[in-house]
């Protein structure tokens, strides 16, 4: 296949942490990486392919005007080469609306997608994970673009855990079709109403927060909004508990002592639970494959990063959300 072009100056910890994941990638799973920056300050690439970009879009950086004064960004160098078919996909640590702007301007939507939507796994321990979107790219939305939302959730979700007719739901503040704001109304008779013709799923109706982590769902849709943050409420909670476990283990001698039988069976869920293990989320609905990472990725969620690129390249996911969006 293309090389993965991956955004090497990306993230609170780039290049240093980026640099090893891709290499470790290359290593391991043995994809070609493209490296997108600056070489003298990226360190030893080993045997990875380097793609010169002498600028940086900074984390706490405007990402409209960064991408328009910085042409020369590893960001926009890196989206550039999967529209220039140099590469096959890009991954990104960095500013994630640098990323989302950039795979936008550069690659283009697919035809007929009115809006890209960041589409993030949520955990569910011991299932299949649920897939959240929009996960922030659109604050504003109309009834019309959930119901691409679900289309191409359902086409992603079918595309990289391999299930047909995925259940995909609502999110609101009650089950009820009369619950919700506006938005959610319109977008709930929408997808009722037979107006998701092609969903690729089956629209069970509305979900609450609370099922975001439960095996009830696979597909939840909302704005960008409040997809953001509901993601952020689950990613504080899940710090406050681990924190708080792992404080009590340690809290007294006898804890200490229990905890050498507790930590290794609680090894595999903080694991499950840890966004690392999931590589990144999808900005589905753009002509290209495009991960954007969070932005505090280890090496570790690099290489899941770059798995999850050539999965979706293998799997033919732009293919698939094409089709979606013509259904």
């Amino acid at each position: 296949m293309l090389p993965i072009a991956v955004d090497a100056m990306g993230g609170d910890k780039g290049p240093g942490e980026v640099v090893a994941g891709a290499r470790q990638a290359a290593s391991e799973l043995g994809v070609p990486i493209l490296l997108v920056g600056d070489p003298d300050a990226m360190g030893d690439p080993g045997d990875l392919e380097v793609l010169a970009a002498s600028e940086v879009i900074t984390m706490d950086e405007d990402a409209g005007a960064g991408i328009r004064r910085k042409k020369d960004s590893s960001v926009v160098r890196a989206a550039e080469t999967v529209r220039e078919g140099r590469a096959s996909a890009m991954v990104s640590a960095g500013n994630t609306g640098a990323a989302m702007g950039s795979a936008l301007l550069r690659m283009g939507r697919l035809p007929g997608v009115s809006r890209p939507a960041i589409a993030t796994p949520i955990p569910v321990p011991g299932c299949t994970p649920t897939v959240l979107l929009d996960a922030g790219a659109n604050a504003e939305c109309q009834a019309a673009w959930l119901v691409q939302f679900a289309q191409m959730g359902a086409a992603y979700f079918t595309g990289r855990y391999g299930v047909e007719a995925p259940r995909v739901g609502l999110l609101s503040i009650g089950e009820e079709p009369s619950k919700g704001s506006p938005l959610v109304k319109e977008a709930h008779a929408l997808l009722n109403a037979g107006d998701s013709a092609g969903l690729g799923g089956q629209f069970i109706g509305n979900v609450e927060g609370r099922d975001l982590m439960s095996d009830r769902v696979d597909v939840v849709v909302t704005d960008g909004f409040t997809g953001n943050i509901a993601l952020k409420a689950l990613e504080g909670a899940a710090t406050v508990m681990r924190d708080a476990v792992f404080g009590v283990l340690m809290s007294t001698d006898e804890a200490v002592e229990a905890s050498e039988v507790l930590l290794p069976l609680l090894a595999p869920l903080a694991t499950e639970m840890d966004p690392d293990t999931y590589g990144g989320a999808l900005l589905l609905g753009v002509d290209g494959v495009c991960i954007i990472s969070h932005g505090s990725s280890s090496a570790s969620a690099v290489v899941n990063a770059v798995r999850v690129a050539r999965d979706m390249v293998d799997n033919g996911l732009v293919e698939r959300l094409r089709q979606a969006i013509k259904g």
